[in-house]
């Protein structure tokens, strides 16, 4: 019983400072890939469309996803239509790329960041 009341008081903690930083609890979908190809830093359309014609990246979204995060400093964003997030957690995150998804999690505002606390794939 001790367990489950101290469950319910670090998740209450959480939600009050949720509450008290302006963050909600909400839901997002979209495409999970890298900041590089979703902010045209050398793509002109939003895509990885340019960077697999010359297959140096890798064949699929994945593999340029990874290859940017891991070799040009790229982070984790979701892309839904013109909107890109970052994703807290990228290591977590990396078995995503490339893949749409359903994210349940708190938006900061100031940082445009997703504090994830559920993702799954969509259907």
């Amino acid at each position: 019983m001790h367990k489950i009341s101290a469950l319910i008081a670090i998740i209450a903690v959480g939600l009050a400072a949720l509450h008290a930083t302006g963050e909600s609890m909400e839901a997002f979908r979209g495409e999970v890939a890298d900041s590089q190809c979703a902010m045209n830093v050398h793509s002109m359309t939003r895509s990885h469309r340019e960077m697999l014609k010359g297959k140096s990246m890798g064949n699929t979204p994945a593999d340029c996803s990874r290859y940017c995060i891991e070799h040009l400093g790229g982070k984790v964003v979701l892309v839904s239509g013109k909107d890109v997030r970052y994703m807290d957690g990228p290591e977590t995150l990396m078995q995503y790329l490339g893949k749409k998804v359903r994210v349940r999690g708190a938006l900061e505002k100031a940082t445009n960041t997703i504090h994830i606390s559920k993702i799954e794939l969509a259907e």
